[in-house]
């Protein structure tokens, strides 16, 4: 966030997230990268310990009370790190969300505490082989047995699976509904003898983040540990489509910011014919697009942070929201290439870190939604918004010469 529009709360949040970033080792990120480290459960203790993690969460289960602005200052801070620990940070906010929402008293206690304290560590358990953008489309089944449910079906490309304790699984209880938005339920899923964990390899980026195929073989469920109602898991889905883009796009920001603030360090010290390459506009014209494309993408992110605070209508906040994830993970991707076409070929090595940076943030462009689908939440809910004359101020259609001429105005 722009500092003169922080409070000092806010600045100290920001600086104690920071102390927090440099307390890392440098090596652990390099490792986690090579894999040698599949979750960085040290990462998620440490957070925990410092109270850093849910910050929207209530105090009486282990977090601040504070807004959506407050913890884009902090997720965009743990960024830095990048995408891995900076997903498995908000895979705190997003299953969090959904205990402290529909959870019951219960299901915070045993859950979401111990989450917040870094001593229990979740999952999101969403996408399945079939594909991920067709969520009511879900194949993995959960079917009522007395006071259990028979969870059968499997989840992929679940960040986190490897070291999580517990899942947040959708599946489908009614299969016959006429309207698939209300057959499914959402669990939290213990992970015991009948959950396997398979751990996917060849990832391009977002290495060392425990990602995952999750396999349900009849796999029984408390029934209290069903999330709201059964069949209702479509009402929680929306609802949580606003932390799992939040939280992209705060991470896409942060991780554009870290890879500009090397590439500009690196254009004021690498000599070319006699100067500074920051000299010549074709290097310093990138530094002033990427800048620029940051802080559109910053004034965005934080904006939306804002409305979702004040309680903007749902239909807002999901226009805004998806604006948010698409235009920042969409900058971080321009932006970091910007940054490896300033640093030229030592850019595509691995001497800095712009190339797993690069790696890192294709992915953000394609989970949770692709920007594709939220293209089409995008202008879906403007048309609504238009259609329901929100439109603000003069309406200027007829501010034109021949605007009353009705010949030329053919429609159909």
């Amino acid at each position: 966030m722009f500092d003169f529009l922080m409070n000092d709360e806010q600045k100290a949040l920001q600086e104690e997230t920071r102390d927090f970033t440099r307390s890392v080792d440098r090596q652990y990120i390099l490792d986690l990268d090579a894999e040698k480290i599949q979750y960085p459960k040290e990462i998620l203790q440490e957070a925990g310990r410092r109270n850093l993690l849910g910050l929207r969460f209530p105090e009486k289960y282990g977090g601040r009370g504070l807004g959506w602005t407050d913890e884009i200052i902090a997720l965009e801070e743990v960024a830095t790190l990048g995408i891995p620990p900076s997903c498995l940070y908000s895979l705190v906010s997003i299953v969090g969300e959904c205990i402290n929402e529909y959870g019951t008293e219960e299901q915070r206690e045993e859950y979401l505490r111990p989450t917040l304290a870094g001593k229990k560590f979740c999952s999101e358990a969403l996408t399945e082989p079939r594909g991920g953008s067709d969520f009511f489309g879900a194949t993995t089944t959960a079917r009522k047995d007395g006071d259990h449910y028979i969870l059968h079906g499997q989840k992929r490309f679940i960040v986190g699976a490897e070291g999580s304790d517990y899942f947040m699984v959708y599946a489908k209880t009614d299969p016959d509904a006429a309207d698939p938005r209300n057959s499914l339920s959402c669990f939290l899923v213990d992970r015991d003898d009948d959950v396997e964990v398979k751990h996917v390899y060849g990832l391009m980026g977002a290495r060392g983040g425990g990602t995952g195929r999750v396999l349900f073989r009849d796999t029984r469920v408390p029934a209290k540990n069903l999330v709201g109602e059964e069949n209702g898991a479509g009402r929680i889905f929306y609802r949580m489509m606003v932390p799992e883009r939040m939280t992209s796009a705060a991470g896409a920001v942060g991780g554009a910011r870290a890879s500009l603030e090397v590439a500009t360090r690196y254009s004021t010290r690498r000599m070319a014919f006699g100067q500074k390459i920051k000299e010549f506009q074709a290097v310093s014209f990138k530094i002033a697009e990427s800048i620029t494309e940051l802080d559109a993408a910053r004034g965005l992110v934080y904006s939306t942070a804002r409305a979702l605070d004040s309680g903007i209508p749902a239909g807002r906040a999901r226009r805004m929201v998806s604006e948010s994830k698409k235009f920042a993970t969409e900058m971080s991707w321009h932006v970091i290439n910007h940054c490896m076409q300033v640093m030229g070929g030592i850019g595509y090595t691995n001497v800095y870190p712009i190339e797993r940076a690069l790696r890192d943030c294709r992915l953000i462009m394609i989970w949770t939604g692709t920007n594709e689908v939220m293209n089409l939440i995008i202008q879906h809910e403007f048309y609504k918004e238009m259609a329901d004359g929100k439109a603000a101020g003069r309406d200027t259609e007829f501010d034109a010469p021949e605007a009353f001429n009705e010949e030329e105005k053919i429609f159909e």
